[in-house]
């Protein structure tokens, strides 16, 4: 009822198609750890040159969003109503509220010109995924999901070295904080890398093995994981958030190689059998095997994550993760988490602490 009063007729549009020398103005919805991080980043790409303005930040915590307003030049706002109601030249937005709002907040600002960045995982369920991916088709938006590692200099520099993957080992640890306690540590962490695999095999999900255990929190904080997919590639996950370190390392073995990418460090080490004189490359204790290292530039995902974002909405091009990647991995995760859970009614895990 309310967009109907504040935009008369059929919502605009939007500012899509822009000409490309033309100044995006986004907002960031959502001023917590995330969200603080994308008006972070908007800043920085705007001293930097790049055609955008951080013109809000959005939360239900106005002090909050006040703060971040200040630090970084710009209005706080306490809803997207509000938003959308004083400043209608917003042109792209990056959602990083509870997940169970994703799909909420995303229809409000698509309704009215508005394309946007989701954060992951894209939505609280399947459907609202498919919903999602419905508005923004219908309604000509660009529709990003932020699965930031896609964006790591790592992974990217891994994507042109992949032939045919057949085993993957994933460790993906961290200590614990009250963040992100909505959902699971499938979810929270596991997913980064659940879309990243998935993005590396180019194949469909056969069979799921888990276990997960709840630690420091109502939900499950660690977990392991087993997927084999049609490919015949297997890849194990472990996930944790009650670790006393950070690690986040993917590793796998193709015909005559092995590829280790550590995605803090952004490294990337390839291990070959040689093939006669044309390969360039260190090697190992093994004279069969060579080591090399791929050429990375250095940068933080999420500066590369933004911008390639911004570029979409500038050509309105389809993002390099896009909301159906988003679903994919929402998919397969939430597939995990109800393996997870009957796995732990098979074991009954319940009443371990019963006695």
């Amino acid at each position: 009822m309310w967009l109907n009063q504040l935009f008369p007729g059929n919502p605009p549009a939007g500012n899509g198609h822009l000409a490309t020398d033309n100044c995006i103005d986004v907002a960031v919805i959502g001023a917590g750890a995330f969200g603080r991080n994308h008006a972070r980043v908007y800043h920085q790409l705007a001293q930097q040159g790049e055609a955008v303005n951080l013109a809000a930040v959005v939360d239900t915590d106005v002090a909050r969003a006040d703060a971040i307003a200040r630090e970084y030049g710009t209005r706080a706002f306490g809803s997207v109503e509000q938003l959308i109601g004083t400043r209608r030249e917003i042109q792209a937005a990056s959602i990083a509220v509870p997940t169970v709002h994703h799909l909420e907040v995303a229809r409000t600002l698509m309704e009215v010109g508005v394309d946007v960045l989701i954060e992951k995982p894209l939505a609280a369920s399947l459907a609202e995924a498919d919903e999602l991916i419905r508005l923004a088709g219908q309604l000509g938006r660009v529709g990003q999901t932020g699965h930031l590692e896609r964006f790591n200099p790592a992974v990217c520099a891994t994507l042109p070295l992949i032939t045919r993957p057949m085993f993957f080992e994933v460790h993906r640890l961290s200590v614990f904080t009250p963040r992100s306690l909505d959902v699971d540590v499938v979810l929270d962490l596991m997913i980064h890398d659940l879309d990243v695999v998935l993005a590396f095999t180019n194949s469909q999900v056969k069979e799921i093995r888990a276990v997960g255990l709840p630690i420091l929190s109502g939900k499950v904080d660690i977990a392991n994981v087993r997927l084999e997919f049609e490919s015949g590639c297997v890849a194990n996950f472990t996930a944790s958030r009650v670790s006393t370190e950070r690690v986040r390392k993917l590793r796998f073995f193709q015909p005559e190689q092995y590829i280790s990418l550590d995605y803090g460090r952004q490294d990337v080490l390839v291990f070959s059998v040689g093939r006669g004189p044309g390969f360039t490359g260190t090697p190992s204790v093994n004279p069969q095997i060579k080591v090399a290292k791929a050429a990375i530039t250095a940068e933080e995902p999420l500066h590369a994550e933004l911008k390639s974002f911004l570029d979409c909405v500038r050509r309105r091009s389809r993002p390099l993760v896009s909301l159906e990647d988003g679903r994919r991995a929402l998919a397969v995760a939430l597939d995990i988490v109800a393996a997870i859970g009957e796995h732990g009614r098979k074991v009954r895990l319940d009443q371990l602490g019963a006695h």
